[in-house]
């Protein structure tokens, strides 16, 4: 999966109305970012403004939404990095389960 893929993954499970109502952003790095504003129900690959961002190298992603690598524990080991407000990224783990 690249970040295109995972973009239009994200696009289709991120609905207007949905369950998921905050602004996250995805930010891998030299491979790029993924905004989600679920409120909207919109995701591009953008640098807005949101009410968390989560850092993290895109092949950690890659094994934290391929159920390869625990998310609290990436967090632990400073592997996975959450600026802003933590329980946007504690709402996320529903809507990654559709990115897989």
């Amino acid at each position: 999966m690249d970040l295109t893929e995972l973009t239009a993954k994200a696009s289709s499970a991120v609905q207007p109305g949905g369950d998921f109502t905050k602004k996250v952003k995805f930010d891998f790095g030299s491979i790029g970012k993924l905004f989600i504003d679920g409120a909207a129900g919109k995701v591009d690959n953008s640098d807005g403004a949101a009410d968390a961002t989560i850092k993290v190298d895109w092949d950690d992603f890659k094994k934290i939404s391929g159920g390869e690598m625990d998310p609290t524990m990436a967090f632990m080991q400073g592997k996975l990095k959450v600026e802003g407000d933590m329980s946007v990224a504690m709402q996320l783990q529903n809507l990654m389960k559709k990115f897989s």
